[in-house]
């Protein structure tokens, strides 16, 4: 099914992001936790993509597996820095051969071993082939401003990008400036929140440092309060996100994706909080 059928429409959706195994050895053990996420029945899940396509491989496994054992729709991340587009073009064909009608388009980081032009072919993730894009409700780390930064996202929505998806965030405020932005700017396809919960104190270095995102003062008192006891800070962290997506829902978002880390028991506690809210 495709994703651009789902989103956008009355009802409320929930769905969540996995990652597939950064080697092979790792495989059924990530395969098994991300299994376990599609075993709620979200809406659709989205499988990421290393850098430079390095997990190219283990992305489709895991995207085909998920909708042959449970019937979910996924979407297929496919990164084009430093990517050909006869790369690009053998990508597509093989989620087409596995049976993945979706792919979210993105840039993508470049990767360690790459040492040349990254943006070769593609110097953003613009492309006929797309369908999902990414956007950055605070602002993309490369763009010079805001106004830079949506006018670039612009253009992903004017090649054919029919929905985007949020960089986490954890102030739902600036999701909602955002949002008034893009439309102002023309942009009228679904802008869908990514939700970031936050389990571990350690996880907030790398989310500020992989999205540049703020930490609103209330969930710094959180962190601060409960980061000492493993099972607390987890639990005030499922609480914090849900917290958001209930707002959002109430304040007219459709659907909210969630990056799940591969945990199904917090991708179930979310989703069990939200059970009946969903159902209507």
């Amino acid at each position: 099914m495709k994703i651009s059928s789902i989103v956008g429409k009355d009802k409320l959706t929930l769905s969540f992001e996995v990652f597939p195994p950064k080697t092979d050895s790792d495989f059924e053990k990530v395969k098994e936790a991300a299994f376990g996420v599609a075993a709620i029945k979200p809406a659709y899940i989205s499988v990421t993509y290393g850098a430079g396509g390095s997990t190219s491989t283990n992305t489709l496994a895991i995207a085909k597996g998920i909708q042959e054992k449970y019937g979910v729709a996924t979407i297929a991340h496919l990164t084009c820095v430093g990517a050909s587009k006869d790369s690009i073009i053998k990508s597509l064909s093989d989620m087409r051969d596995a049976g993945i009608e979706n792919v979210l388009a993105l840039r993508g980081d470049k990767p360690k071993w790459f040492d040349g032009e990254p943006f070769k072919e593609y110097k953003y993730a613009s492309g006929g082939f797309s369908v999902g894009g990414a956007c950055y409700p605070e602002v993309h780390p490369d763009s010079a401003n805001r106004q830079e930064d949506i006018i670039n996202l612009k253009k992903k929505v004017d090649a054919g990008c029919e929905f985007l998806t949020t960089q986490m965030f954890f102030d739902n405020s600036v999701y909602y400036d955002f949002v008034e932005n893009v439309r102002k700017a023309g942009i009228d396809v679904p802008v869908i929140p990514g939700i970031m919960p936050i389990t571990r104190e350690s996880q907030i270095e790398n989310v500020i440092k992989l999205s540049g995102c703020k930490m609103p003062q209330q969930f710094i008192k959180i962190v601060d309060r409960f980061k000492e006891d493993k099972a607390s800070m987890k639990q005030a962290g499922i609480i914090y996100a849900t917290q958001q997506i209930l707002d959002l829902y109430a304040n007219g978002v459709k659907n909210v994706h969630v990056y799940s880390m591969n945990d199904s028991s917090v991708a179930g506690a979310i989703y069990n909080n939200l059970s009946d809210i969903l159902s209507m």
